[in-house]
């Protein structure tokens, strides 16, 4: 095989399970896009005082803080909605429907 021709190879991309990365819960998540990717911002989004619902009634905003803010390329999209799809399918025919509300 001559040097400028490139071999064709197949593998599988895993995650490398380094466990000092730290496990972020977060139970909402805002999406924005622009032209080039998606913005996916996780909160952590805990039951609201009487004090923050005054000031939401006030200015109708509510802030929750934010636990990472990831942005994914907009080729990558139909691949992650794909295996959301996928993994909800799975969850659920082990656990059925999700029950219960968050707040």
């Amino acid at each position: 095989m001559e040097d400028n021709q490139k071999k064709a190879v197949n593998f599988t991309i895993v995650p490398d399970d380094d466990t000092s990365v730290a496990r972020v819960y977060s139970n909402f998540c805002s999406i924005q896009h622009s032209p080039f990717d998606f913005t996916l911002t996780f909160c952590d989004m805990q039951p609201i005082g009487e004090r923050e619902v005054q000031a939401a009634q006030a200015n109708e905003v509510l802030r929750a803080p934010v636990r990472a803010r990831m942005v994914v390329p907009v080729q990558v999209i139909p691949g992650l909605i794909a295996a959301l799809q996928e993994n909800f399918r799975l969850y659920q025919e082990s656990y059925g429907p999700p029950k219960g509300t968050l707040h």
